[in-house]
């Protein structure tokens, strides 16, 4: 190897760099420098000034107190089934097709009916939120805008509870804890617990109407409640179909001649 080429790889070797070992007549061998050791520090580092982080002043953020809830809590499915009675709950989140036609029909059988609505629904319905406060109806959490709780973070699910908590309660005059109804019927461990944690207990279904799928008649609704009749149903029906107003005046009246009492989810359990 030529003197001049001998200097300048011992100079690179001497500053920590890579290098070619070469001789003529062969190809050149690269030499790595060895990887840099780091460490990467478990939790961030201290710093005399924290961050500033700005908040759009016109959504101010929701402050959320954790709530003692009995660790007992567990998800509703069935009302009370020693007795001969069933529950009717109406689910709010997109739509009022059938809304005047369920509290009119509610009144004229003295029934209190139990809600599940979204805060975008109150807010975008505020006139009816107010009646069903007003004629005794019990209106309870169904999140802030049906979103798919097991897609959620924790904080962001008690942001759901809370912003719905807020916009239907402002209407109600009450709050809407502790029962609330998952998007969906999408649930887990993770959801339930992160419910309970803000103060809210799962409130599902024994009997889903069907009332909102495409296609679905009239009479095959019918059948689908009555089939399912047994003391302590809880029945699903939706508020932004036509077909739980044209058929629940028909149903409180077959059911009632029965022998069953028609009674709000919090008589019931």
């Amino acid at each position: 190897m030529r003197p001049a080429l001998v200097a300048a790889a011992l100079l690179l070797l001497a500053l920590g760099g890579g290098f070619y070992l070469w001789k003529e007549g062969s190809a050149p061998i690269v030499s790595e420098p060895l990887p840099v050791a780091t460490s990467t520090p478990s939790t961030p580092a201290a710093t005399s000034t924290p961050p500033v982080v700005s908040t759009p002043t016109s959504t101010p953020p929701i402050v959320v107190t954790p709530t003692t809830t009995p660790t007992n809590w567990t998800e509703i499915v069935w009302a009370d089934r020693s007795k001969k009675q069933v529950v009717f709950t109406f689910d709010g989140g997109a739509g009022s097709h059938s809304i005047d036609e369920i509290i009119a029909t509610l009144k004229k059988h003295g029934v209190t009916g139990t809600f599940f609505v979204t805060g975008k629904w109150a807010e975008q319905n505020a006139t009816s939120t107010r009646r069903l406060a007003a004629e005794g109806h019990e209106v309870f959490n169904h999140t802030y805008d049906h979103s798919d709780l097991t897609t959620l973070s924790s904080a962001q699910i008690t942001s759901q509870f809370a912003r719905a908590e807020s916009s239907i309660s402002a209407l109600t005059g009450k709050t809407t804890k502790p029962y609330f109804r998952p998007p969906y019927g999408a649930r887990n461990a993770a959801v339930l617990a992160a419910a309970r944690q803000a103060g809210y207990r799962s409130v599902y279904w024994t009997v889903d109407a069907l009332d909102w799928k495409p296609g679905i008649t009239d009479q095959e609704v019918r059948t689908r409640i009555l089939s399912n009749l047994a003391p302590g149903t809880i029945y699903m029906m939706h508020i932004g179909d036509d077909i739980t107003g044209r058929i629940l005046d028909d149903m409180l009246t077959e059911i009632k001649a029965r022998g069953y009492a028609i009674v709000p989810l919090t008589k019931a359990l």
